[in-house]
């Protein structure tokens, strides 16, 4: 009786506090509690070049007390096909010795494609990487929605194929406890009108935004941030956002204020873009970025 009546006041407990909202809900918290992190785009050049491998990169993020990786797919062997186990777990592994969070991968795929059987094509891509991405313990698979509408397709028709395919692939994350993170990339979804009327449309409770402080390219691009906060379960930080099509310097406190303000939880990869030294203009904005960062004990003073 005492084990029934326990089991009865935590379900209702998780019930009320939000614990199972669904991931397109956003993951709003009573008080804002974040992990900085990296996206590995940030090295894109070194990893392409072979530089640098996974290994090399997250002892780098670990190094300057970095909280989590973000692992494109990219820059695993051979992608776009999916890496022998051998390999997950030793990248696994490396995040483990170095106390550090993989807190997702992403893949390029295009769900506006017109034709049904290629979509089915990205849909496998996506599942493929799925799997993946619980193998690594990662929480989300970040994902694109494509290039925009075909000629001869409008932008409805288009959201239509787009949502239907996320979906089919967030219900398949659900198996493996992998929430699907659709990017906001200044593509198909340009502003956050599209990203609120695109996620309407997404029946599947996996599914939530990537927010891309940089792809928003309109007038005030922190007003749209603020709007599509609240759907956020990852985000890309990046060291400029573009004011009236003017590329612009991030304003760190007022970003930092916003992301608090909303209560926002979760992980904060950065994205490091363009060239230039990665490594000194990641440890500069990663500690601007911790700086900024108020206790949830000092806000609720």
């Amino acid at each position: 009786m005492k084990s029934s009546l326990f089991t009865i006041v935590l379900m209702l407990s998780f019930a009320t506090t939000g614990f199972s909202q669904p991931a397109n809900k956003g993951s709003i918290g009573e008080k804002s509690r974040v992990k900085i992190g990296l996206n590995f785009y940030s090295f894109n050049s070194p990893l392409r070049d072979g530089e640098l491998n996974i290994f090399d990169v997250i002892g780098h993020a670990a190094s300057i007390d970095m909280e989590c990786v973000d692992i494109t797919g990219y820059y695993f062997p051979n992608y776009p096909q999916v890496p022998d186990d051998e390999y997950i777990y030793e990248v696994k592994r490396c995040a483990f010795r170095h106390a550090i969070d993989i807190s997702g991968t992403g893949v390029r795929n295009d769900f506006t494609k017109p034709d049904a059987t290629e979509r089915k094509k990205e849909i496998r891509l996506v599942k493929d990487w799925i799997v993946v991405a619980s193998k690594l313990g990662a929480n989300t698979i970040r994902i694109f929605s494509g290039e925009g509408a075909p000629e001869g397709h409008t932008w409805d028709e288009t959201a239509k194929w787009v949502a239907e395919a996320t979906d089919e692939c967030a219900e398949f994350g659900k198996q493996y406890g992998v929430i699907v993170a659709m990017q906001n990339h200044n593509d198909f979804l340009k502003t956050a009108e599209d990203v609120h009327r695109f996620l309407s449309l997404c029946k599947s409770d996996n599914v939530g935004l990537m927010l891309d402080i940089g792809c928003f390219r309109t007038a005030d691009p922190y007003v749209e941030i603020e709007k599509t906060i609240h759907h956020a379960i990852t985000w890309q930080i990046k060291e400029t956002v573009f004011i009236n099509g003017v590329e612009t310097k991030t304003d760190v406190k007022k970003l930092m204020e916003l992301i608090q303000r909303n209560n926002y939880c979760g992980y904060l990869p950065i994205e490091i873009l363009g060239k230039g030294n990665e490594k000194e203009r990641l440890k500069t904005f990663f500690n601007d970025l911790k700086k900024e960062i108020i206790s949830p004990a000092a806000r609720s003073e």
